[in-house]
């Protein structure tokens, strides 16, 4: 069994909750600039990633998707949209971030199709087989235990189904590497506490990315669990990247 220090990662190292609490406590605070530093962190290209992510379920089309860790529901928003499913579940702890997801779905008239439940990942309160597809965009570097969450996903999954994440990951072309590591260092958490007051929650965005099991091996995870034609694609020179597995 596949074993990485990733999750005893937390965002505040004095804190005595648990990663898991101390992760929906950080989302509350930031919920209100979040969507405005994604996109101002990321230079809009996070955008490109959700859609280049949600493009892997387009030969399946599920009727059903579910989105963990959804956030301020950008994917599920984007999922309506590209693949037009009947529902679509968007799942987080945060209950700030999923206010604004609320508001935002209304504004775009999209409460028919989407509906959002705050519950935990590592125990989902849906049935087994339910859903066509699961999306988790930025999120399983957020698990407690990733293993868990994982397993619940695919407990959840319907035979045949598609699991899709969208992961940060780390580049390796050198030049790239030294630009992607001083903004990531010195950029990312400087702006996170200029605009969000939250400098904690940015720094923990790197030390999160640096020790998450990327690539071959986040691979083997999947594999292990008992996901199925497994996937890594690569983005941006590899900042970004793209995992599937099928139950």
């Amino acid at each position: 069994m596949t074993e990485f220090a990733h999750d005893t990662i937390v965002p505040f190292e004095d804190s005595a909750l648990s990663k898991k609490d101390q992760v929906a406590g950080m989302f509350n605070q930031i919920a209100g600039k979040y969507d405005f530093l994604n996109r101002l962190l990321s230079v809009g290209i996070d955008v490109y990633w959700r859609k280049k992510g949600l493009q892997q379920l387009s030969s399946i089309f599920p009727d059903n998707l579910l989105d963990v860790a959804t956030g301020t529901a950008d994917v599920a928003i984007m999922a309506a949209k590209m693949l037009r499913p009947t529902s679509i579940v968007g799942m987080d702890i945060s209950s700030g971030m999923l206010d604004i997801a609320q508001k935002k779905i209304q504004e775009k008239g999209l409460s028919h199709t989407i509906q959002l439940k705050l519950a935990d990942s590592e125990a989902m309160p849906f049935d087994d087989n339910q859903f066509d597809a699961v999306t988790v965009a930025f999120g399983v570097r957020n698990f407690q235990d990733l293993r868990k969450g994982l397993s619940e996903i695919r407990r959840v999954l319907k035979p045949g189904g598609k699991l899709m994440v969208l992961e940060f990951s780390k580049p390796t072309f050198p030049l790239v590497k030294w630009i992607y590591t001083f903004y990531m260092k010195i950029v990312t958490p400087n702006l996170g506490k200029l605009f969000s007051k939250n400098k904690a929650a940015y720094t923990y965005l790197d030390k999160s990315i640096q020790q998450f099991p990327e690539g071959k091996n986040f691979i083997k995870i999947l594999q292990e669990i008992g996901y199925q034609q497994t996937e890594h694609k690569p983005l941006s020179a590899g900042i970004c990247s793209i995992y599937c597995g099928i139950k």
